[in-house]
């Protein structure tokens, strides 16, 4: 390389000094991308400006103790509109998230509000109201959204307080939360609001 350049200081004459030229060519590396060093930042989902237009298709995976659990799930994002009461009906059954039903599947048995469900997988639907929720397990996990819901088929109903949540969520989220090897929770947030779906592995 230095070789090359002294080669090319003689060629252009001895009023284009070595260094110079050195610092020409550095130049011309860095402008060009495929030779530049670049740096790679991590950033929080939240703190990244979101925006894609559709709905996010996400998978969650979370052990509680020994329990596998898993979560699929389209993420739908906010944009500036109107939520509850708006784009989420009230005293509605809602898929609770986007496109298809969301669904959850664990490797063992759970226990929610003292009744044990089978490991399995099942769909996720809810239906917000202003002051409750009702959280509902649903034996047909592959629907789209709720067009074919049928109550006869839901193995569990619980009703729960919606949390106003500190943080915005712009899109749709699901966390599974492992409290200690026997309990968990999964928490949906949206918006500025949360609810939580407390169980408990059953050994």
């Amino acid at each position: 390389m230095k070789k090359a350049l002294q080669y090319l200081s003689n060629k252009l004459g001895s009023k284009t000094s070595f260094l110079g030229l050195c610092l020409v060519c550095s130049g011309m590396i860095l402008s060009n991308p495929s030779q530049a060093q670049h740096e790679h930042h991590t950033n929080s989902p939240q703190a990244q400006q979101d925006t894609i237009k559709g709905s996010i298709q996400r998978e969650v995976h979370q052990l509680v103790g020994e329990n596998h659990f898993t979560l699929n799930y389209y993420a739908p994002a906010v944009r500036g509109r109107m939520i509850w009461g708006g784009l989420v009906a009230y005293d509605q059954v809602w898929v609770t998230g986007a496109h298809r039903a969301t669904n959850v599947e664990f490797t063992q048995a759970i226990r929610i509000d003292g009744k044990v469900i089978p490991a399995g997988k099942y769909a996720i639907f809810t239906i917000p109201e202003k002051k409750k929720w009702i959280l509902i397990l649903n034996t047909r996990w592959d629907q789209h959204l709720a067009d074919e819901y049928n109550a006869a088929e839901d193995v569990i109903r619980l009703e729960v307080k919606p949390e106003k949540s500190k943080e915005f969520f712009e899109r749709l989220t699901y966390e599974i939360q492992e409290v200690s090897p026997e309990e968990g929770t999964i928490v949906v947030s949206w918006e500025k609001v949360s609810v939580h779906l407390d169980f408990t592995n059953v050994n």
